[in-house]
Parts: C-alpha cells; structure tokens; sequence
C-alpha cells in the first residue's frame, strides 16, 4: 500500500505486519522443508528462484529447487526492543517499508529494492551507513538457517558460533535462511545532503578519512557517507545528515536523474531528500545503468513508466542479452570485438583507496565509480571475508564493460591482482578467476571446510569456490 502525507505530503510505500504473518511464515517454512525433502538425494541443493541479483552465470538445474515462496515477508516489528524478526527471501524494499513507520530502518539498507535480507547476509551487501555499522551480517542477532542436512537450525554468537560466523559470504552454500532476527535503528523523515567536490583523489580519500574518524563534517554528525568519482579530477563525497526539519525535497524518480544531480562546478552543493527516496536513490536509474538502456534520455524517459523504472526491471533486460547475446551480436554487427563484462564491487584499505583509483582510472576505461567507506564493527571478525575490525576500508564499485582481452576475463584477472597487491578483497556476486589456492587464501578456506563438514558432510548443497568461480 502507498501512505500518503506521512512525510510533507509525499508517497511512502508502506507494507503493515499483519498479525497472521507468524502462521504464514511457519506454513512457508513447511513447504520449503517438504521441497528439501523432494529433492533426490544425488541432485544438488539449490533455491528454486526466478531472478537474482547476481552477475556471475549460473548452471542449469536439473532437479526442482527449494520452495521459498512463503518466506518472503516481514514477520514482526519490536519497536520497543528495536528489532524485527524477517524471512530469509524478504526484499529490502519491503523490510523498510515494514519499519519505517515505527521512524525505524535496519543498520544498513543495501542500495538496491530487490535485494534480500538473506542475500545481504549470505553475499554481503553495503551502503553508505557502512561506516559506522558496517556490513548488514553485523547486526543479526540470531538466524534460523536449512542446513545441508535438512536440520532447521538457529544460530547465534552463543548457539553453533561457528555457523553463524562462517554464514556471511558463503552464498548459500552453508544453508538457507528462513528467519533472521535484525536489530534496527531510529530514522528521521528527511536527509540533508551535501556535495563535495574535490579535484584531487587523494584529498578526498583524506577528507572521507577524517569524517570517520571524526563521525561529523563540519562540526556536524554524519549519518550516511558515499562518493561518485567521474574522473581523476572531479570526485565528489555525498554527506547525509538526518533531520526532522520539514522543507521542499527533491524527486529523482521522475525526469531528474540523480547521480547527475551530484555533479557541480565547485565547493559545495546542498540537497533534500525524504528518508525513503534516500534509500532508493540508487535504484531508479540502477546507479547510473540505465543509461545503457536508453531510460536516460529524456525523449526515451518521458514515456518510460516510473513503475518501471527501477533496478529489477533493468536486470531483466540484461538477463535477456545474457540469454541471446544481443549486446555481441550488435557489436559484431558494427565490426567491433565482443565485450568483456566488468562488474565488480572490491574492497582496500582507505590508505590504499586512491593508489588504485588512480590505477584503475589508467588501466580501466569505466566511470563513474562508486564509493562507500565500511569499518567493521564487530571484533570477533569473519573468517569467509577477513578484513580487519576497526580498519577503514573503501569499497569500490564499477559496473560496465570493455573490449576482451588477448585471454578469458583479462581485465578482471589484472583487477583481482591489483586488488591483492594492495590488501583488499573482492565480492563474489560476480564473475571471479581465482586458483582453488588464492580463492582458499582469501575467503577462508580452512576454516570454511571445517563448518562444511559439520554442516553439510554429504555435500548436499555446492561448494563455494565451486558457484563463485568454476560458476556451477
């Protein structure tokens, strides 16, 4: 349903709670236990999911998949304890519009609608609040994970520890979230922005360094943080603050496009956007993707519906050029080589974020590029992804393509050593190229193993390395 007024007179999406959700998730529960069950025994565990947010090709199945349909609502809201306990499958789109009525959000609320808790928690997710809450793993509390075996688990720093520390970027194939209970923090209805512009990238990783250190800008607390680079000498920081102040906001869900919108001559330029339209400001145009789509042009965006224009809608348009090659054959077409895809979100050190941004921008021709400082909060770490507690690390996001290489994925195996070299690590929604040697090195192999064997002996569901690079 659609809210209007709550917020000056502007629309919220808003999904109530129903008091039978409970019941419903119990009965969704069931039904994806039977379909573990109807599975055979020598067919491999995987979700029987239509459409996905990952980039990296997937193999066919040959055997139905786990039935998730029934777990993918929110299933309750605790104000007064500032949790929610939340499907597995449910979208971010839905959760935030379950908890924002309470003047709630979850810690981190990943840029995309369509993203799922479970996917976040299992693949890592990110967004500008990451600097201060980390990663949305971070604040689960507890998890009620199907494992290999059928066993339908709950999981916490007290119960089966070492699932529950292996579960982050294990990509389902540790098990299946079906609950996970989330703690949530306080909102207000608007986000006060403020643009920086910066010449240099070495002055704007030094001022990203001192507003986290920090935790304010100008003597003002920061409560979101991210960055667009567009070239070596026009970057910009993105300072959100939450305010109650009530006043005209900007709308970028129309014909005015948002990233576009950051871009300025010089110094500073100050924006307003409710505290929903803030979460979604990188969905419409999908970042700057849609561009790729036409949906940018404003002959072409007069006449595409708004309901259509957001991130799942273009991931099906590219899902269908993934199935028939359509970008391939207009370039062969034009006499052109094919392309490779580069679409990778990686993660360095902030006192290495502007050697490989200067790097990148010589070696890879793609801009804008994305920037979202993180720090992990959490001291205990995270064997599958081991970046330091209580370091500063920039993640790096860049979403395009370029002509192939003399070799398979040339520009992503030169963007994985770079990434090495410098001590970061790299996400793996993507296509990935590692030996079964580095890949065990970086994602925690040993410890990895270990929780498989506990959890999964009979190799019911896919090896890690074996979905995130060998693409099974």
């Amino acid at each position: 349903m659609t809210l209007r007024g709550l917020i000056s007179g502007t629309s919220v999406y808003v999904v109530p709670v129903p008091a039978s959700a409970p019941a419903a998730h119990a009965a969704g529960v069931a039904r994806l236990l039977a379909s573990y069950r109807s599975i055979p025994a020598t067919a491999a565990v995987r979700l029987a999911k239509p459409t996905s947010n990952l980039f990296r090709a997937r193999a066919k199945r040959d055997a139905p998949g786990l039935d998730t349909s029934g777990l993918t609502n929110v299933i309750s809201v605790d104000p007064d304890s500032l949790t929610a306990d939340v499907a597995g499958m449910c979208t971010y789109e839905d959760l935030v519009a379950a908890t924002q009525p309470y003047g709630l959000s979850p810690f981190v609320v990943p840029q995309l609608k369509t993203i799922t808790l479970g996917g976040a928690v299992t693949g890592l997710g990110i967004e500008s609040a990451s600097f201060r809450n980390g990663l949305p793993h971070e604040s689960v509390l507890e998890m009620d994970i199907l494992t290999g075996t059928g066993e339908l688990l709950t999981v916490s720093p007290q119960r089966h520890p070492d699932l529950y520390r292996a579960f982050p970027n294990s990509y389902g194939t540790l098990g299946y979230s079906t609950r996970i209970r989330i703690e949530l923090e306080p909102i207000k209805p608007f986000v006060a922005l403020r643009h920086v512009r910066f010449n240099s990238l070495t002055d704007l990783v030094s001022a990203m360094d001192r507003i986290i250190d920090t935790g304010g800008f100008d003597g003002v607390p920061v409560d979101y943080l991210d960055g667009v680079v567009f070239a070596a000498d026009e970057s910009y920081l993105c300072v959100g603050v939450r305010t109650t102040t009530p006043g005209p906001v900007s709308d970028y869900t129309g014909q005015h496009i948002y990233y576009r919108s950051i871009q300025h001559g010089a110094g500073i330029k100050e924006d307003r956007l409710t505290t929903h339209d803030y979460f979604w400001r990188w969905d419409t145009d999908w970042f700057w993707c849609s561009g790729s789509f036409g949906a940018q042009n404003p002959r072409v965006r007069r006449w595409w519906p708004r309901r259509y224009r957001r991130s799942d809608m273009y991931w099906k348009l590219v899902a269908l050029d993934q199935r028939f090659g359509i970008a391939d054959r207009i370039e062969k077409r034009h006499g052109r080589p094919p392309r490779e895809r580069v679409v990778q979100d990686i993660e360095v050190p902030i006192e290495r974020t502007a050697e490989f941004l200067q790097w990148f921008l010589t070696h890879v021709p793609i801009t804008p590029v994305w920037l979202c400082p993180l720090r992990l909060h959490d001291q205990d770490g995270w064997p599958l992804y081991p970046i330091r507690p209580g370091s500063t690390y920039v993640n790096v996001g860049f979403w395009s393509s370029v002509a192939v290489g003399a070799t398979e994925g040339a520009t992503n195996r030169l963007i994985e050593a770079k990434v090495g070299s410098l001590d970061g690590h790299k996400s793996l929604y993507s296509d990935s190229y590692y030996s079964r040697e580095e890949f065990d090195e970086l994602y925690g192999g040993e410890t990895y193993k270990t929780v498989k064997k506990i959890y999964d002996p009979d190799s019911r569901l896919l090896d890690l390395y074996a979905k995130a690079v060998q693409r099974r």
